[in-house]
């Protein structure tokens, strides 16, 4: 089995030397660089067989964000994860990090398991975009004519099969695919299960996650409970409705990009969704519903 390969930017090479060490012991390779100048270089000899960088927040030669804005600018690396490593604590230094595209964070000094949790959460996330590209290619062209339709899911596995095909209708589905995911991703396990924030934060830390979801799906208070996807598509808008049978949740907190979370393993998916993949979405009454919009 091949090893995800991480970029580590340190320039302490103290801290570069438990970095890697940690990260070798549980299964990762490394490549390593002290400076920008030669992160950049690494960046364009190893380019997309990367599956994310760890990038010291204060470099000696440049401003990481500066170097972090030029390699999103690459198209084929705009979804390579990055998790920016800071002693910054300052909200404004976290927004500018989010802005620029680092959407993981590690503050120093850290804790080993910190450390793998983090590269853990955004390796997986690198892996599950080729292979929601891969289903895309699939299936294009399936739904270029539906006007109206209406789906049932209940499990993970259903949720992302139905929105890699359903994002067909949408004329960008690369684009739209990734919010529909993550959206509809939220309806099984946080709606449905009953999966909440700090919950989730541990089952991914102790890397059970997806094991609990299985529980749950065969417990009789949860067995019954369907997710829904509806579309509706005319001359001038796609519109994505997902609604499931939770309680609803306070939703507004998770629309932005926050500094507060910027630590966490996870809670960056709506605000993705947001961001990058439609043209307006909305949460409605409890937080069990969510409408997303895309402009034909």
């Amino acid at each position: 089995m091949v090893k995800p390969l991480l970029l580590v930017v340190e320039d302490e090479p103290i801290s570069l030397e438990v970095l890697v060490d940690i990260l070798h012991e549980y299964g990762y390779a490394t490549v390593t660089a002290t400076t920008g100048a030669g992160a950049c270089s690494l960046i364009e000899e190893y380019g997309a067989r990367l599956d994310g960088i760890l990038l010291d927040r204060l470099l000696p030669d440049m401003d990481s964000l500066n170097l972090l804005v030029k390699l999103k600018s690459v198209p084929a690396l705009t979804h390579l994860p990055v998790i920016m490593q800071t002693s910054l604590s300052a909200e404004q230094d976290i927004a500018d990090g989010l802005k620029a595209g680092a959407y993981y964070y590690l503050t120093k000094p850290f804790l080993p398991a910190t450390l793998l949790a983090i590269v853990r959460s955004a390796v997986k996330d690198r892996y599950e975009y080729p292979e929601l590209q891969q289903s895309l290619l699939q299936t294009r062209g399936i739904l270029k004519n539906l006007r109206h339709a209406e789906f049932c899911f209940t499990t993970q596995g259903e949720a992302r099969a139905l929105a890699t095909l359903t994002a067909h209708v949408a004329p960008d589905p690369e684009r739209v695919v990734l919010g529909l995911t993550e959206l509809m991703l939220n309806a099984v396990e946080h709606g449905n299960l009953g999966i909440a924030y700090a919950e989730k934060s541990a089952l991914i830390a102790a890397n059970a996650l997806e094991s609990e979801v299985e529980r749950r799906l065969k417990l009789p208070e949860f067995s019954h409970r369907l997710a829904r996807l509806k579309i509706d598509r005319d001359l001038e808008i796609v519109r994505f409705e997902i609604i499931d049978e939770g309680r609803g949740f306070d939703w507004q907190p998770f629309m932005e990009m926050s500094p507060s979370r910027a630590f966490n393993t996870h809670g960056r998916g709506i605000a993705m969704s947001k961001l990058l993949s439609f043209d307006q979405m909305e949460y409605r009454g409890c937080g069990n519903e969510v409408v997303g919009l895309i402009s034909l």
